[in-house]
């Protein structure tokens, strides 16, 4: 029911309306009904999880159950957890100056009873928006049942000259604050197994106790728990009785694909609009970018168990971006393309964001950050030409067969870092095989994406050990395998 909150003000006013209490889990399970049957989208800006985790997370709330979103790190379990606020609401009717959000008709404090009683239907109600009726609660060691539950407050005691045996001096924690709202706690399994019973009581009966207080009070709280199976093992677990008493629990999971992930990317990037002006980024190098994710989430150098976070993909967009618009300002220049040795600048996003595992220790960070970036060409490089098979027939000719001899007769070429576009194209363009290539196998490929595939096409050739490649200070050199060791010989 709608009504408008600022014409009502008083309880009775609340009664003539017609206003009828409704618990937070039938008020979400209600708004989710009228959503899915107008076809709107109840969890929007969430990809990838349209035919897996939404319905069940739906499913869950039409079934009034407290939530456990487990899933790795970065797999939007708090964004799904913040958007269950839109399914509320927009305004619900409290006792003014309640603690605890009390709802004028079913009030459960004794502040609220007492005010109802003395003034009745000139009671006074102020209006709660569904923006201020989520709470968000981080997991760590040291969170106590005072934060969550509440805690004797001596300063009220003193003056309100009341004793420590009443009711009264208790100052509630974040769960009864909490009352008629969500309440989220993240990496629920870090919470001390203590603090967890205590929370056994609110979920299955409305009490709560504190210091030998056991005050019945029946909390509506939508809770949703957050955790990495990850933690199970490494910092401390879900206690059994409390997993019972969590209604569903649903397991969140990485993109499949790569056009799902680049849609979170181009959503969470924080990009200046300056940047996004000054740099073309090709259609090839936002697939090579989430390539990477996936192929660090199968690398025997990476911990598995850890994950690698979506925000692994976004972090690195935004430097990769950085890092061309780095170069178009040092040359004074306006407009500039990412080139695929701007790669090298979204290293630092990459480190940061992977747990390695023994032999990935051993290798060092950068250098598995590079094969990742090797791995991701090698499983793109037969989108867009020929695969190249490790075994192959020792006389029969290869479609590269004419570029490698190219550099087999020369001593490579250079591509630095700072080159100015022109001179990076001219390098690029002085390889007529790789033009021929290009024309052969992807012929409708853009101009502004054209360079880019060039040197997608030699860094390919480069990780199937058909060239090398050497990095230098200023930049790379790319030239023919064995032809400089002959030509010393």
């Amino acid at each position: 029911m709608k009504l408008d909150h600022k014409k009502i003000t008083t309880l009775g006013e609340l009664k003539k309306a017609g206003y009828t209490s409704v618990g937070i889990k039938d008020e979400l399970r209600n708004n989710l009904r009228n959503r899915i049957k107008e076809g709107k989208d109840s969890f929007a800006g969430v990809w990838g999880y349209e035919d897996s985790v939404i319905p069940e997370l739906e499913r869950a709330i039409l079934s009034r159950h407290n939530i456990n979103l487990l899933g790795l790190r970065g797999q939007a379990k708090t964004r799904l957890a913040r958007l269950m606020v839109h399914l509320l609401d927009e305004y619900i009717p409290v006792v003014e100056g309640s603690e605890i959000n009390d709802d004028p008709l079913k009030p459960i404090s004794r502040y609220s009873r007492q005010l109802i009683e003395e003034k009745g239907d000139d009671t006074p109600i102020s209006w709660l928006h569904r923006d201020e009726r989520f709470y968000e609660k981080l997991a760590t060691p040291d969170v106590t049942v005072a934060d969550l539950i509440g805690d004797v407050d001596p300063i009220k005691a003193a003056n309100l000259k009341l004793s420590y045996a009443d009711d009264r001096v208790i100052h509630f924690g974040m769960i009864p604050r909490a009352h008629r709202c969500i309440f989220v706690i993240n990496e629920l399994p870090d919470l001390q197994a203590r603090i967890q019973v205590s929370l056994f009581n609110i979920l299955q009966e409305g009490d709560i106790q504190i210091r030998g207080f056991k005050l019945r009070l029946p909390l509506d709280i939508q809770f949703v728990f957050t955790a990495n199976p990850e933690d199970y093992t490494n910092r401390g677990s879900i206690v059994t009785p409390l997993k019972d008493r969590i209604g569903s629990q649903i397991l969140t999971h990485y993109p499949n694909e790569i056009a799902t992930a680049r849609k979170i990317t181009a959503q969470e990037a924080r990009l200046d609009e300056r940047q996004t002006e000054t740099v073309y980024v090709p259609e090839l190098a936002k697939n090579l970018l989430e390539q990477i994710s996936f192929e660090a989430r199968t690398s025997e150098f990476v911990d598995a168990k850890s994950g690698v976070s979506a925000r692994t993909s976004i972090t690195a967009y935004e430097n990769l971006l950085s890092t061309a618009e780095r170069r178009a300002l040092s040359q004074g220049i306006d407009k500039t393309r990412v080139r695929l040795s701007d790669f090298m600048g979204v290293i630092p996003a990459i480190t940061g964001k992977i747990e390695l595992v023994y032999e990935g220790e051993q290798e060092g960070a950068d250098a598995v950050a590079l094969m990742l970036i090797d791995d991701a060409i090698k499983s793109l490089f037969p989108n867009y030409f020929p695969a190249i098979l490790k075994l192959e027939q020792k006389d029969a000719d290869g479609p590269y067969d004419d570029l490698i001899l190219w550099f087999f007769d020369r001593e490579g070429i250079e591509l630095l870092d700072e080159q100015t576009d022109d001179e990076y194209q001219k390098t690029l363009d002085s390889i007529p095989p790789l033009q021929e290539l290009i024309n052969k196998h992807q012929p409708k490929i853009s101009a502004n994406d054209s360079y880019f595939l060039k040197e997608f096409l030699l860094w390919g050739l480069v990780v199937h050990k058909k060239l090398s490649k050497q990095r230098y200070t200023k930049g790379y050199k790319l030239k023919d395998l064995y032809g400089g060791f002959i030509s010393k010989l």
